[in-house]
């Protein structure tokens, strides 16, 4: 049996927020027996949104103050220190939380949880981390965003993170780590990326080389490495990709009243499709390299999406990923 997890949510941050937040919390509570809740910020509004009924493992934490996607990470240091987000990341740090989650600004949130969680021995910077879908399952690209810029020992770190948390989700003893680059030649990529590739090369790691974008969900790797600048580019051309392909499906079937006919013959296999697809299924990246475990959550979740990554917190959690960080670091 899954030990109790307690999360932290900021339910106030998102561009869905709090509806979407808070019924993915109502949903986890209905099938998570073992799992508390804090929900911090705005109590009237929260309350729009919960049951009647009151659930004990569900706790409310007041505050009017919300960061939003404008504001810079300086700024929300220096004074936003009630902010819901800030609040979430506090009760990780003080261990009243196992974990915490917000769809909220992702600069802010790296710098919030850098200041109050700092980062494990022997890592410079936290990566954002997540899971994308392959052909036969999913490997974990970082980062994702939270460094626009980063060296080659950096690029190093992100990799004996990935190859940690590959080896605890996936359950793979040597999991295969590629470096995202423009081709798969030693001589292409820029001089930070070849260098990367020459200190993994010398490391413990099972790296197998550079990787190309069109290779991502072919299931060549179970890791790939990337700065934050070009993984966030990739993984949302990614998804843009998987909406235009959907609307396409959509505007296909209604083009003409066979095909509509078709449409409803065919719709168990396109919802089998779109779910195998679904990018809110693989929502929720995680700052590896903290002292506590964060995950981020899409900006424009809906529930479903926040739900998802509410279990990709638990997961951690339930894993134990930080011991595990700090053990090979």
């Amino acid at each position: 049996m899954n030990k109790s997890v307690t999360l932290a949510l900021d339910v106030m941050s998102g561009e869905r927020d709090p509806q979407a937040s808070v019924q993915a919390a109502i949903n986890l509570l209905s099938i998570k027996p073992s799992i508390n809740l804090h929900l911090i910020g705005n109590q009237e509004e929260i309350q729009k949104y919960l049951p009647q009924k009151k659930d004990d493992r569900l706790t409310l934490h007041h505050t009017d103050e919300i960061i939003t996607m404008q504001d810079s990470p300086m700024d929300v240091l220096r004074r936003k220190k009630q902010s819901s987000m800030r609040l979430a990341v506090e009760m990780v740090a003080n261990k009243t939380a196992d974990a915490c989650v917000s769809s909220g600004n992702t600069g802010a949130l790296l710098a919030i949880s850098k200041y109050l969680l700092k980062t494990i021995p022997n890592i410079s910077r936290p990566a954002l981390a997540k899971s994308i879908p392959t052909i036969k399952s999913f490997t974990y690209m970082m980062d994702l965003g939270a460094n626009s810029n980063c060296s080659a020992e950096q690029l190093l770190q992100f990799a004996q993170m990935g190859s940690v948390i590959a080896k605890e989700i996936k359950n793979i003893k040597e999991p295969k780590v590629a470096l995202l680059n423009i081709g798969h030649e030693r001589i292409k990529g820029h001089e930070v990326i070849k260098e990367a590739a020459t200190l993994l090369e010398a490391s413990d790691l099972n790296y197998i080389g550079f990787i190309e974008g069109n290779n991502i969900v072919d299931d060549y790797a179970d890791v790939i490495v990337t700065d934050g600048f070009t993984g966030n580019i990739a993984v949302k051309t990614m998804e843009g990709s998987i909406k235009m392909l959907n609307d396409f499906i959509v505007e296909a079937f209604n083009s003409s009243s066979f095909n509509k006919i078709a449409g409803v013959l065919s719709k168990p296999a396109i919802n089998e499709f779109k779910a195998r697809i679904d990018p809110r299924r693989f929502n929720g990246g995680l700052l590896l390299g903290l002292n506590g475990v964060v995950v981020k959550s899409h900006g424009a979740s809906d529930s479903f999406g926040f739900y998802h990554a509410l279990l990709s917190a638990i997961d951690e959690v339930e894993k134990d990923i930080i011991s595990k960080l700090i053990s090979v670091s």
